[in-house]
């Protein structure tokens, strides 16, 4: 084991990962700072995900970084193009050259007596043992199992002579033309792979056992396109970042005050796409307008492949696998050559890592979040958690800044160690995820960190109060416990 103690270790390499070093380099450039990474490359879920059609489902003005904007007219971006981002992004700032890969982080352990943290590992290559210490440690592994997606037990799967294929596991060079492909779910990856796969398919039904609500946003920012004409492009990009977060986040205060309202503005546009003779049962969810998150899909192209006839949605459920394909509870018999399960992700903080504390297990689900960025009771440890009702980058960003602050707090006053306490009981039965219904998130309950019933336990998942709270408000505020030894 090295003697040699790291200021800040990051585990995880992607977006957010990444993110976090390039703000410790902007705001904190006298700290040593490395990172660990599982997987041989940077990207994290832009680098496993590798299925047809994969995008973002955010608009990249306010999904990329504050510090270097995106500076495309595309409006939801592809796969390669965000790894790329991320990519140059860490070389432009030289974090590539901090980045260990290969590292399956095991256990990070607090020492009370070191003041420092031993994260413990493996090499993925050789199953080496290796091992780092670090005085802060900053979880940014996302929040889903990296090795396996959730797969449902399908009665008579075994039978099933076709291919099942999970997104997550996506086969390099699958060979779909002219086959028969069911595309399992009704939610972001699902709406992405159908029209993706459409063009060459024999025919792809997306088979949902209950809709979603999805809006279609123009694949180009073409007011954006005009501006730079006349305009700097480094304007015309914050401009269109600044005016994307103002209409997301009304877009989801009106769905909270006027759920009936947002539900019909919605509908209303599905059917312009889809026409006047389609089943708009299969686009009207029985949930309320972001209960679950919203799906958004550029220039309509689901719709497109929907009225073309290349494709088509059934609502129903699954009675059973045959050897041809899938019969439904309602009788009917889908054929498929391929079955797409795209039916969620399982969830896993710190890509399964088990933390103590001087030896002692301490779980990251049973604590809660300190305005969202620090674990209750942990020393120097933060989890980078982005939004579930906006780009999740929105929030990296910040909660990066946050770290970077308490960091520079922290040395201006000789202070070693800060701790969140919670001083009032303030914890709730709930998760950080709380406000959101969706399956892979019920079947999370156990496995996400709290929240609490107030400030600054409590998660608000709203930009513009959470930009005050961690880049104004004191740092000093009654909650971190300091130690200077």
């Amino acid at each position: 084991m090295s003697g040699e103690i790291t200021d800040v270790l990051i585990i995880g390499a992607g977006l957010s990962g990444i993110g976090m070093a390039c703000h410790l380099a902007r705001e904190c450039p006298g700290k040593s700072v490395a990172i660990i990474e599982r997987r041989n490359a940077i990207g994290g879920t832009w680098d496993l995900f590798r299925y047809p059609g994969i995008r973002s489902d955010s608009d990249m003005f306010s999904f990329g970084y504050k510090f270097r904007p995106w500076n495309d007219l595309k409006v939801l971006a592809d796969g390669p193009s965000i790894r790329s981002y991320i990519r140059d992004t860490a070389r432009e700032y030289g974090i590539d050259k901090k980045i260990t890969f290969g590292f399956r982080t095991k256990s990070v352990d607090w020492s009370s007596r070191e003041g420092c943290w031993t994260v413990t590992g493996t090499d993925e290559a050789t199953g080496e043992t290796l091992s780092r210490k670090a005085r802060f440690v900053i979880g940014a592994t996302g929040y889903y199992n990296y090795d396996k997606g959730f797969q449902p037990d399908f009665p008579g799967l075994a039978q099933f002579k076709g291919q099942l294929i999970h997104p997550q596991k996506w086969p390099e060079g699958l060979d779909y033309k002219g086959k028969r492909v069911v595309v399992i779910g009704s939610g972001a990856t699902a709406v992405t792979l159908v029209p993706a796969m459409a063009g060459e398919a024999a025919h792809v039904t997306m088979l949902q056992r209950s809709p979603s609500y999805i809006f279609s946003v123009p694949a180009l920012d073409k007011l954006s396109g005009f501006l730079k004409t006349f305009l700097p492009e480094s304007f015309v990009y914050g401009l269109a970042r600044r005016r994307n977060i103002t209409v997301q986040r009304w877009l989801y205060i009106a769905a909270r005050r006027w759920p009936n309202l947002v539900r019909r503005w919605l509908l209303s546009n599905v059917r312009k796409a889809v026409g006047p003779n389609f089943d708009m049962s299969h686009f009207t969810p029985t949930y309320n307008p972001w209960d679950e998150r919203l799906c958004a899909v550029p220039n309509a192209d689901l719709f497109a492949a929907l009225k073309s006839g290349q494709a088509s949605v059934v609502t129903d459920q699954i009675d059973s696998f045959t050897e041809t394909g899938i019969r439904l509870k309602s009788g009917k018999l889908l054929e498929a050559d391929i079955v797409v399960s795209a039916t969620g992700l399982n969830v896993q903080m710190l890509g399964g890592t088990e933390v103590s504390l001087d030896g002692k297990t301490k779980p990251v689900a049973s604590a809660m979040m300190y305005k969202g960025v620090l674990v209750q009771d942990l020393p120097n440890f933060a989890c980078i958690f982005g939004y579930i009702n906006a780009p999740w980058t929105l929030k990296a960003d910040i909660a990066s800044s946050y770290i970077c602050r308490l960091l520079n707090h922290m040395d201006r006053n000789g202070i070693k160690v800060a701790t969140p306490r919670d001083l009032e009981g303030s914890a709730l039965d709930d998760t950080i995820m709380g406000g959101l219904s969706s399956g892979y998130v019920r079947r999370a309950k156990d496995a996400l960190p709290r929240q609490g019933r107030k400030l600054p336990w409590a998660v608000l998942h709203d930009y513009k109060r959470d930009k005050v709270m961690l880049l104004d408000e004191a740092i000093d505020d009654g909650n971190l416990e300091f130690a200077r030894g």
